[in-house]
């Protein structure tokens, strides 16, 4: 059974007052997302290893092997752009609160110093790749990957992600990524996605 695009949990023009234009999701996830999954399909169409796979199953079967490195490229950028969608929300961004809150504060000391530590991952992502708040055997920890990569090949729980390949930004800040992110951080993040993933 082919893969399908999930559907972006708002409307393309929903984060218009919030930084993101719609043009922006006209092409990161009218074009860029969807044609991952075009590929993705198109190079699992014949190979009975994959059939009946969750993407999480092909990332990690194909994760580090170079006769793979397509499909996982392709696998994982399906994966992290729908995290990536259901990380934003109209009107979200700032300090989190509850449960989660306290464990922001216990890992890095308060939640302006979370904001300044994840900024720094994120702006110092070189080139293509992902800034992630993630779970690490209880442990909340920030981390970035390269490219396509993601936590789940390295056995920890994504809890939030930011897209830092320039495409995701460059029609709403051009090059000047470190105001993407202070924009996420202050406008977006969806902290009930971030909370459920916690304790899922």
């Amino acid at each position: 059974m082919a893969f399908e695009q999930a559907p972006l949990p708002f409307a393309k023009d929903a984060l218009e007052a919030h930084g993101m234009k719609a043009e922006t999701f006209e092409y990161h996830y009218g074009k860029h997302h969807a044609a991952y999954v075009a590929n993705l399909n198109k190079l699992v169409a014949d190979k009975p290893e994959y059939a009946g796979k969750s993407l999480e199953e092909i990332i990690t079967m194909t994760a580090g092997k170079a006769d793979a490195a397509g499909i996982f490229n392709n696998a994982a950028q399906v994966w992290n752009h729908t995290f990536f969608w259901n990380s934003l929300k109209p009107g979200g961004g700032g300090a989190p609160t509850g449960a989660l809150a306290e464990k922001i504060n216990a890992a890095f000391g308060s939640y302006d110093e979370f904001k300044a530590a994840f900024a720094a991952a994120a702006a110092t992502q070189f080139g293509s790749g992902w800034a992630w708040l993630v779970d690490d055997g209880g442990t909340l920890k920030i981390t970035k990957t390269a490219n396509a990569d993601n936590p789940l090949t390295k056995g920890q729980k994504p809890l939030l992600t930011l897209d830092v390949w320039e495409h995701a930004y460059y029609l709403d800040f051009q090059n000047a990524r470190p105001g993407y992110i202070g924009n996420y951080l202050d406008k977006l993040v969806n902290w009930d996605f971030v909370a459920a993933n916690l304790g899922a």
